[in-house]
């Protein structure tokens, strides 16, 4: 609670929440520049160590984890590799924005078929590409999503700009979501976010506050979530994985860490506090 006539600080409140009922809490967090460096090669983007060890450690007291990601399900438990931590037993995936599913308890993985009209959108956009003497563009093909990342050309934000008035324009004829990242956009099926994914979570588990982690602006859906929630009363706290790329998210972030280095030490930080307050 906080001092009669102070202005509630709804992140402070969130802390005291977790600290008390830490068997309440979900932790969830983006994987890309969250969990994982973002990398010229999106399939070496492997999770930090340091802070896929703090979320077993979280796991084993009790905090129910979640990743909630852009990236296909099956790439973010091979890149991340959870199935070894022991306390992410029960940890939950959720892939290309909510649509796919990975559930350790089990094993399995819930994967929905691919679109119609992922072929043709593709062939599109090698087009556009070509046409702009972008074809050295990294292409991502996610399933339900293409991603074009212009990291590895010799003017990596000059291209982005460029592309990104075109590659909306072919979203909006497709009926096509667009989610502009660092130096990467995609273009994916409609009709989730990860606030979306977040809420539903959230009212599955039952959890009783909230702790969302992310970078990019595909993260600001989860992030007004929580905001939307803690007007509810429900606490939650925002934490910003921060890099010169990107500053969407620190305006309305509780905490700012300094990237996915960060993002495992305060995890850390977080794991021991509540240890020692267990014991």
């Amino acid at each position: 609670m906080s001092a009669a006539g102070a202005v509630p600080d709804p992140g402070i409140d969130a802390m005291r929440a977790i600290m008390q009922w830490p068997d309440k809490t979900m932790i969830a967090v983006d994987f890309d520049g969250t969990l994982a460096p973002i990398v010229d090669d999106p399939d070496r983007a492997f999770g930090n160590p340091r802070a896929i060890a703090a979320l077993g450690r979280l796991g084993g007291l009790g905090l129910t984890i979640a990743v909630i990601t852009g990236r296909p399900a099956r790439t973010v438990v091979r890149l991340g590799r959870f199935t070894s931590v022991p306390g992410l037993r029960n940890m939950i995936v959720l892939g290309q924005y909510g649509v796919e599913r990975w559930d350790a308890a089990t094993g399995e993985f819930s994967i929905p078929p691919e679109p119609d009209g992922i072929a043709a959108l593709t062939d599109e956009v090698d087009q556009l590409l070509a046409s702009l003497d972008l074809s050295e563009a990294r292409l991502e093909h996610k399933g339900r999503a293409i991603g074009v990342h212009t990291r590895e050309l010799p003017d990596p934000r000059a291209a982005f700009e460029t592309l990104l008035p075109r590659l909306n324009d072919l979203a909006e004829r497709h009926r096509w979501a667009i989610e502009p990242g660092k130096n990467v956009i995609e273009i994916r099926a409609p009709g989730m976010d990860k606030g979306v994914a977040l809420r539903s979570l959230i009212e599955e588990t039952g959890v009783r506050q909230v702790i969302f982690a992310g970078d990019d602006l595909g993260d600001l859906p989860a992030f007004r979530m929580v905001e939307h929630l803690r007007a509810e009363g429900f606490p939650g706290l925002l934490v910003c994985s921060a890099s010169h790329e990107e500053d969407a998210l620190t305006e309305i972030s509780d905490l700012i860490v300094s990237g996915p280095d960060g993002v495992a030490e305060w995890l850390g930080r977080l794991a021991d506090s509540l240890a020692a307050r267990r014991s």
